[in-house]
């Protein structure tokens, strides 16, 4: 063959194999099964959600005296456990001791000026009674002609006289008696004034927090401790309103301190909020530890995982995979017949890890894809490759 000949023959043998490889690379990129992860069944799943928050005491007091004064005694600090009533602190108590003394002293002349008055009534109730009977003999002797019509006026006169008195000092014993109950209330109030500049435990408490020392000048309501009832200390966490749905008291979960990673302990939910936080779309959650090995610490973050159901069988899939997901369902691709095909479907659970899980909506020979590709076209062959 000649030279002319072999370059006619390479001229159009080439075009041809390169059409050969582009159609061999079409078909292998675009018509050969695809290799697609699919997501098997998987027995006795436990749905969980998280949430962060912090211990907290349900009955928490920040106390402090009620009156002011100076700080001269404490007798309780950090750490102690303290019984109902048990004196805590003490205020200088000499000037309202003094304030006392002296209500004291106006209740027993209070008392001295009730019993005059008293006295008093007594002497006119006696003279107006001998009044009467000299009125009534003498008018008697004046209507028999006995005795002078002027004596028995003048003896109705004094009559009317000690009857005026009587209700003066009747009065008079009135007032007495209502400055005696005055002064004894305002003994009453000195004393418990007095009373207020010790200051007690108001429940069996354990001592959280002394924020002052002896010798410290105190305006009213000024904490002093903080107290806070042991057996009432829970958990308190914030769930995502999207995933608090069912929740329910006495569900379980396991709550792990910040001061104890890898250490979780059980608990029970106790409380749920009744209103959610506007802002934050989360709602409170309280649990109550069972098993807690020490007093955890007022305010420590937290982090709790509570399960609410297990779904006997499931389909796991990550929620990337889902195309409109909008909570409760969306569009999945699957492999049906050898090619991709996508399905609506409803999700019957959301996991903490990032996953849904499906249970029903899919036949039991439809392999459900779990990791979405870019060629992903509807009708392209595919073959499953279960996840390991």
């Amino acid at each position: 063959m000649s030279r002319i000949g072999s370059l006619r023959v390479l001229s159009f043998a080439i075009p041809g194999l390169i059409l050969t490889v582009a159609g061999g690379g079409w078909w292998y990129s675009q018509r050969r099964p695809l290799p697609v992860p699919v997501a098997g069944f998987v027995q006795d799943v436990p749905v969980t959600v998280f949430g962060l928050g912090a211990v907290e005491a349900q009955v928490l007091s920040r106390i402090g005296f009620e009156v002011p004064g100076t700080l001269i005694d404490l007798a309780a600090d950090h750490g102690d456990r303290v019984p109902a009533g048990a004196v805590l602190a003490r205020l200088n108590p000499i000037s309202q001791q003094a304030r006392v003394a002296r209500a004291e002293a106006a209740v027993l002349s209070a008392e001295a000026a009730a019993a005059r008055a008293d006295a008093q009534r007594e002497r006119a109730e006696a003279q107006f009674t001998q009044r009467q009977a000299t009125a009534r003999r003498r008018r008697d002797l004046a209507n028999r002609g006995v005795g002078a019509q002027e004596a028995a006026e003048l003896a109705e006169t004094e009559q009317e006289l000690a009857r005026v008195d009587l209700l003066v000092n009747a009065a008079d014993a009135g007032v007495a008696r209502a400055a005696q109950a005055e002064a004894r209330a305002n003994l009453e109030t000195e004393r418990a004034t007095l009373a207020k500049h010790t200051l007690r435990a108001p429940f069996d408490a354990l001592v959280i927090a002394r924020s002052r020392e002896a010798g410290t000048a105190l305006n009213p309501g000024e904490p002093v401790f903080t107290l806070v009832a042991p057996e009432t200390v829970w958990m308190q966490a914030f769930i995502d309103e999207g995933r608090a749905g069912d929740l329910a008291l006495g569900q379980t979960g396991m709550v792990t301190l910040r001061s104890r990673p890898g250490r979780p302990v059980a608990a029970q939910i106790v409380r749920i909020g009744l209103e959610a936080d506007r802002v934050t779309e989360e709602r409170r959650v309280y649990l109550r530890c069972s098993t807690c090995p020490a007093m955890p610490v007022v305010g420590e973050q937290a982090e709790v995982v509570i399960e609410t159901g297990r779904l006997p069988r499931a389909r796991l899939l990550p929620e990337q995979a889902l195309h409109g997901f909008d909570g409760a369902a969306g569009t999945v691709w699957t492999i049906e017949e050898g090619r991709l095909a996508r399905r609506h479907v409803a999700i019957a659970a959301r996991l903490v890890d990032g996953r849904v899980a499906i249970t029903d909506g899919l036949p039991e020979d439809v392999a459900l894809v779990s990791q979405v590709g870019a060629r992903f076209t509807v009708g392209r062959a595919a073959r499953a490759v279960p996840q390991p």
